[in-house]
C-alpha cells in the first residue's frame, strides 16, 4: 500500500526519491531540469527554502511550486505571477472501469519522434506545461487519426515511491466528444496499477466536468494543494 502522505508535498518527494535523477536539489528546495518541467518543491514552506530555490533558478526564469500550504513570498527574489489551489485526486478502484470507451484507432506509445506533435498539442490545449524533455518523466500514450494527426494524449509525470501521476490529458479540439481522454486516462491508470503503483492526478478545483470524468474511472478527490507560479527576479 502506497504512503499517500507523500502526496501532500508531491514535487519535493518525487525529486528526493524516484525522480532524483531528473532534477536538482539544494538544501530545502528541488526543481526539475529546465527542459523537463518548470515544477519545483520545497521541504518546508519557509523563507530559507525559498532562498535555496532562488539559488537554483536563473534570473528571469519561472517555476511552478506545489506545496501543502500557501507560501508567504518575501520581497526581493521573486515575482508572483499567479497562485491558486488545485485538487489532487487518487485512484482507488481495484481495476479500470468498464465504461471507458474503446477508440477506433489503436493506442500508441509515444516516443521522442512524437515530441514536436506532443508539444504542439499541449500548447493548443493547455493541459499544463509540456516541454521537449517532459517525455522523460514517464510513459506517454496517444491516439492518431487516419491522416496521422495526434488527436489526444495522456501520460505519466511525477513519480514517487508506489505512486505515479497521470498528466498531460488533452484532446485536439477537432476530435473532442469522442471519449478519447477517458480511454487514455483509463489505459494509463491501468498500466500504473499493473505495476502495483497507485495513480494520482491534479485538476483545477473548478473543473467539475473533468473531475466527473475521473470519478467515473475510480479517482476521488484527496485534498487541495497550493500551486504558485514565480518568476526569479
Amino acid at each position: 500500500m502506497a504512503d499517500l502522505s507523500l502526496l501532500d508535498n508531491p514535487v519535493w518527494n518525487a525529486l528526493t526519491t524516484a525522480h532524483h535523477i531528473l532534477g536538482q536539489v539544494r538544501g530545502l528546495a528541488a526543481r526539475y531540469q529546465d527542459d523537463i518541467s518548470p515544477l519545483a518543491g520545497l521541504a518546508e514552506p519557509t523563507a530559507a527554502a525559498l532562498a535555496d530555490l532562488a539559488a537554483l533558478v536563473p534570473a528571469g526564469r519561472g517555476v511552478g511550486v506545489v506545496s501543502p500550504a500557501a507560501l508567504d513570498i518575501p520581497a526581493g527574489d521573486w515575482q508572483v505571477l499567479r497562485a491558486r489551489e488545485i485538487d489532487q485526486m487518487v485512484y482507488e478502484a481495484l481495476a479500470p472501469q468498464p465504461t471507458a470507451p474503446r477508440p477506433a484507432t489503436p493506442l500508441i506509445r509515444l516516443t521522442a519522434a512524437d515530441v514536436p506533435d506532443m508539444v504542439d498539442l499541449a500548447k493548443r490545449t493547455e493541459p499544463g506545461p509540456f516541454l521537449d524533455g517532459t517525455i522523460r518523466m514517464g510513459a506517454y500514450y496517444g491516439l492518431r487519426s487516419p491522416d496521422g494527426r495526434l488527436m489526444a494524449m495522456t501520460g505519466q509525470r511525477m513519480r514517487l515511491p508506489g505512486l505515479r501521476e497521470v498528466s498531460a490529458v488533452c484532446t485536439d479540439p477537432d476530435f473532442r466528444g469522442r471519449g478519447l481522454a477517458l480511454a487514455l486516462v483509463s489505459a494509463v491508470a491501468a498500466g500504473i496499477t499493473a505495476e502495483s503503483e497507485t495513480p494520482f492526478l491534479h485538476v483545477k478545483t473548478e473543473n467539475e466536468g473533468a473531475k466527473r470524468v475521473y470519478e467515473k474511472l475510480g479517482f476521488r478527490v484527496r485534498r487541495a494543494v497550493h500551486f504558485i507560479v514565480l518568476r526569479r527576479l
